[in-house]
């Protein structure tokens, strides 16, 4: 019966349907090569609408659409006509807002931690700044808010999202997978880049604004970007990836998703090359370096110490793989005479002079745009600050970046501290350990470039430090969830074997 009802549609509609899903299908097409048109964005309307239907009937649909939309925002194909950040922030109030009309069912609980604290000093540091006119220009709200969302709002909108709706083993591991297939693409994009060439936007891109950093040695050296703002974003972002799936994947019981995260982690591991940034081989040696500290594991300590050691020496001591530019190019983060740092410790320099001044900061709103040539301060709103800390330096003074610092500390000290002490699982530890491991990464690479608060990194970092923070709540879950899946695996193994010895002759 429901057959023959579903012929008799596909007779009188038919062609309608396919009329539709062609349209679909261009407009998709579109938007990949044009951005944002007009035609594109009509034809998505219906989606639009099934987007907003879909999110009040199952609300985990707006946590994965922000998760996928958070990684692939910055792609220079996506030529949106409001500013980056809405989506996130967008998709952020929406989840919020319906775990508090679901209330009931919210786990609120597993909110009120080290990390939580953390974040509301650092928020209202941050929202104290509103007053902060030391370029004496005004106090614009609007300014201020913009900086205090980028440095101190979003953290705290990653933490509470992820703590509540990261509720159970499996949405924690679709989580992974998903983040996981998300990195690999990135990977693809990269390779695609490398060897297929770039789009239309992306060259327009390299050949503009990106040139100076993106074209080295005389157009010889292509530092590649990925689906990420530029090279230093996608270099430090997949280096911090590549050590959380490669710690997820040591200490993984389930099979197929050891493999998984091996591979993902391997992958992104090659890809740090592509970017032609420095400071990710220094990050990713910190993430190792950081688990072999959280391991406590001398089998896994020593090897991977020694590993690293090598890579290390090969890198800082020898001319092995020169040949290679890119690999040129990373080794020249072990010189000390490199032009490019000694630049930066002159900017420095001179910014502390400027700084003593200044303790609380120029003030978050300030900028080159808004600073009279004339002003006191217009050398410290129009350098380039080349890193997170700086930026936060310049913008809170001497007393905001040791706020920022202090609250970091306590973050990540409070989630290596569960790690350590409260996670009996070895696997949930691995899990734990991957995504502290991947946040020691991002800070040093904050420490050395703008990246820690750029979309993908601030949601997927610290985000994963806020799960770190309700493993401890999962944890009889997490293994009954993992015993299931390991009996199921051994069931398929031995149905495996009992068909190949049955197809075997007599």
């Amino acid at each position: 019966m429901a057959n023959t009802a579903f012929k008799t549609f596909a007779r009188d509609n038919g062609g309608r349907v396919s009329l539709l899903f062609l349209l679909f299908l261009l407009a998709i097409y579109s938007f990949i090569t044009s951005g944002f048109t007009i035609f594109a964005i009509i034809c998505m309307l219906p989606v639009l609408v099934l987007a907003v239907i879909t999110t009040f009937h199952y609300k985990m649909f707006s946590f994965w659409a922000l998760i996928v939309i958070n990684y692939i925002i910055q792609m220079k194909n996506m030529s949106l006509p409001i500013p980056t950040s809405v989506p996130n922030e967008m998709f952020e109030i929406i989840l919020l807002a319906l775990a508090v009309i679901d209330v009931q069912e919210t786990k609120f609980e597993r909110i009120g931690n080290l990390m939580f604290l953390s974040l509301i000093v650092w928020c209202s540091f941050c929202t104290l700044e509103v007053l902060n006119d030391t370029c004496s220009i005004g106090i614009d709200v609007g300014a201020w808010f913009t900086t205090a969302r980028s440095i101190a709002y979003q953290i705290m909108y990653a933490f509470l999202v992820f703590s509540i709706y990261i509720s159970n083993p499996k949405i924690l591991t679709k989580y992974l997978i998903v983040w996981g297939c998300l990195a690999l693409f990135s990977v693809f994009w990269v390779w695609k880049q490398k060897n297929l060439g770039f789009t239309a936007a992306e060259s327009s891109f390299i050949n503009g604004r990106g040139r100076l950093t993106h074209v080295l040695q005389g157009g010889s050296l292509i530092r590649y970007f990925s689906i990420y703002g530029d090279a230093a974003n996608f270099g430090i972002g997949v280096a911090s990836t590549a050590i959380a799936f490669l710690v997820f994947g040591i200490t993984s019981k389930i099979k197929r998703h050891r493999w998984f995260f091996l591979i993902t982690g391997l992958c992104c591991t090659w890809a740090i090359f592509p970017s032609g940034t420095r400071t990710a081989i220094v990050c990713l040696g910190a993430g190792i370096m950081a688990y072999v500290f959280l391991s406590k594991s001398v089998k896994i300590a020593v090897p991977v110490t020694l590993l690293f050691g090598i890579i290390f020496f090969i890198l800082a001591f020898t001319k092995i793989g020169d040949g290679n530019s890119q690999i040129r190019r990373m080794r020249s983060a072990f010189d000390k005479n490199d032009a490019s740092a000694n630049q930066r410790s002159i900017n420095q320099e001179a910014m502390k002079k400027y700084l003593k001044e200044a303790p609380w900061g120029i003030g978050m709103a300030v900028g080159y745009k808004n600073v009279p040539a004339n002003n006191k301060f217009t050398f410290m709103a129009t350098v380039p600050p080349d890193s997170e800390y700086v930026f936060i330096w310049i913008h809170t003074g001497i007393i905001g970046i040791t706020t920022f610092l202090i609250c970091v500390a306590m973050m990540l000290s409070g989630a290596c501290w569960i790690v350590l002490f409260k996670l009996k699982s070895s696997s949930l530890r691995g899990i734990g350990a991957g995504f502290c491991c991947a946040m020691v990464s991002q800070q040093l690479g904050g420490y050395g470039n703008q990246v820690l608060m750029q979309f993908p990194n601030c949601l997927v970092f610290f985000g994963g430090l806020a799960i770190v923070y309700v493993l401890p709540y999962m944890e009889t879950e997490w293994e009954a969830y993992e015993s299931e899946q390991i009996a199921k695996e051994e069931e398929r193994k031995r149905l495996k074997l009992e068909k190949k010895k049955a197809s075997r002759p007599e």
